[in-house]
């Protein structure tokens, strides 16, 4: 099957990106262990599975205006198309527009598998426009999976109707457990007809967050938590959420972080909260890996998305422009059937190649690397199909992956400028090559499919090495032939500062 015809849309997206094994507690390595069942209702969901993100789209309609508590992290804005955060949407829909909307994307689309609400307020704190929408689609669009995301305040209450409508993935966010912490997260909720605030008001929200995962896991239905991030906050507190929702039932853990730039409004940015780093969220990612499956590959998505995880295909369908849509979706779902059933046959394929590389130990460079070299961090540049097939300039963001003597594993993703973008202006290019380095820090090589003399002197210059050797292979092969390759020429000795025993656990 060639992913890269198969699993474009009309328009010529590409239905993939870079793919990893072992990067996410839900690749498809680890969920082996997991029953039939669940993994088939996982496989093609691209937020949680990390090997389905790269394939499979999905969309969230913005149907919830209203929320029932205070974020300080939080700053809905109407009208932002160039943001890119939760919270945030340019057109603001009721049910019957909804659905509309719906099935023009997933015609578009094919690859589209998942409708998700959530927000710009909480879908659960406004059932009537939610359930409606829910239920129209269940009989118009049956082969796409509904998923809500709440704060989980009134998710007590709606768990019944969750069930109803075949819901069966909802995503709480969850970022404590401690109602003292809780207070300097949440300043209101609005419970029973009134405003709470202070550390009563944490405590009754974590009471129902926590109610609310105990009923949905009681009813089979698959919970994903998110957890925001926030430096000197809740940096500590995360693995004890992360150890208490594992307990009660959660199927996945990501861990976000803090959106805080000042011009978004929001209480922390104004206040000069700082975002973690890049570093900080790997470790915090991979310090609760230990009790819990963890989502790497979220890019925090506008509650009005559309397309692929990192893309944001909404200006292609605005009310105006559904307007003088003809959609056959009957037609439609032919299709989609066909080029889902085509990305699972190459999924397949690609989960069979590990199995036969992969010794008892797990995939490994068996004879090449030993305990003695450390982990090795990789920029990739990629726009679909698993494959390095992305020019330097073109990117708008890299994929980051260690190679290690225990393999490869996803880390996570950079957000950059492109540098190239058809502007002559020497200032913006220098600026967005001095961003994408920054971005790029700890990183020693980053693989792309091309890239100009400029920005190859300068990433030397800043000890990250270009590689354009490898365009169109696989990901994971390509980084394994670099860490190879950087072994053979002698750069990864172990440093002294680290054990061998740090290096595997890395």
């Amino acid at each position: 099957m060639e992913l890269n015809v198969l699993g474009q849309d009309e328009a010529g997206h590409a239905a993939g990106g870079g793919c990893s094994a072992g990067s996410c507690g839900s690749s498809d390595d680890q969920l082996a262990h997991l029953p039939e069942h669940i993994r088939e209702k996982v496989h093609n969901h691209p937020c949680y599975s990390e090997e389905a993100h790269h394939y499979f789209a999905r969309m969230h309609v913005a149907v919830a205006p209203a929320c029932n508590i205070q974020c300080h992290y939080c700053n809905r804005k109407y009208d932002c198309a160039n943001e890119s955060r939760p919270g945030v949407v340019s057109e603001l829909l009721d049910p019957l527009q909804a659905v509309k909307k719906v099935k023009a994307v997933a015609a578009t689309i094919p690859q589209m598998t998942v409708l998700g609400i959530a927000g710009p307020g909480d879908p659960l704190a406004n059932p009537q426009r939610t359930f409606e929408t829910f239920r129209m689609l269940s009989e118009q669009a049956p082969d796409i999976k509904l998923c809500v995301s709440t704060n989980g305040l009134a998710l007590p209450d709606c768990v019944d109707e969750l069930a109803r409508h075949n819901i069966d993935h909802v995503t709480i966010t969850i970022n404590c457990v401690d109602p003292d912490i809780g207070a300097e997260i949440y300043p209101w909720i609005y419970w029973n007809n009134k405003r709470v605030r202070g550390r009563k008001a944490a405590k009754i929200l974590i009471e129902r967050q926590q109610k609310g995962l105990e009923m949905l896991v009681e009813r089979g239905i698959l919970v994903k938590v998110n957890s925001v991030l926030i430096p000197g906050v809740n940096d500590q507190h995360l693995k004890e959420v992360s150890r208490i929702v594992k307990a009660k039932g959660a199927f996945l853990h990501n861990v976000m972080p803090l959106i805080a730039e000042a011009e978004h409004g929001t209480f922390y940015g104004v206040m000069g909260q700082r975002s973690p780093e890049p570093e900080e969220l790997q470790d915090l990612q991979d310090a609760c890996a230990g009790d819990m499956n963890m989502m790497r590959h979220c890019r925090q998505c506008r509650a009005d998305a559309v397309g692929l995880l990192g893309e944001d295909r909404g200006d292609e369908f605005t009310l105006d422009r559904i307007e003088t849509m003809d959609i056959d979706y009957e037609a439609a779902m032919v299709k989609r059937a066909a080029i889902h059933a085509a990305i699972k046959e190459e999924l397949d394929e690609r989960a069979a190649k590990k199995a036969r590389l992969a010794t008892p130990a797990g995939p490994r460079l068996v004879g090449v690397a030993d305990k003695h070299h450390r982990p090795v961090l990789m920029a990739v540049a990629t726009s679909g199909g698993g494959l390095v097939n992305q020019h330097f300039g073109h990117a708008r963001e890299f994929l980051v992956y260690e190679a290690s003597p225990a393999g490869v594993r996803f880390i996570g993703h950079r957000k950059v400028e492109q540098y190239c973008v058809g502007n002559d202006s020497c200032g913006d290019k220098e600026s967005a090559l001095s961003g994408s380095i920054l971005a790029l820090r700890g990183c020693e090589a980053v693989l792309c499919s091309k890239i100009g003399f400029e920005p190859w002197g300068e990433l030397e210059a800043a000890g990250i090495q270009p590689n354009g050797e490898h365009a169109m292979e696989p990901i994971e092969e390509a980084v394994l032939a670099v860490y190879q390759e950087m072994i053979a020429g002698g750069r990864l000795d172990a440093s002294p500062e680290r054990t061998a025993e740090q290096c595997l656990m890395a």
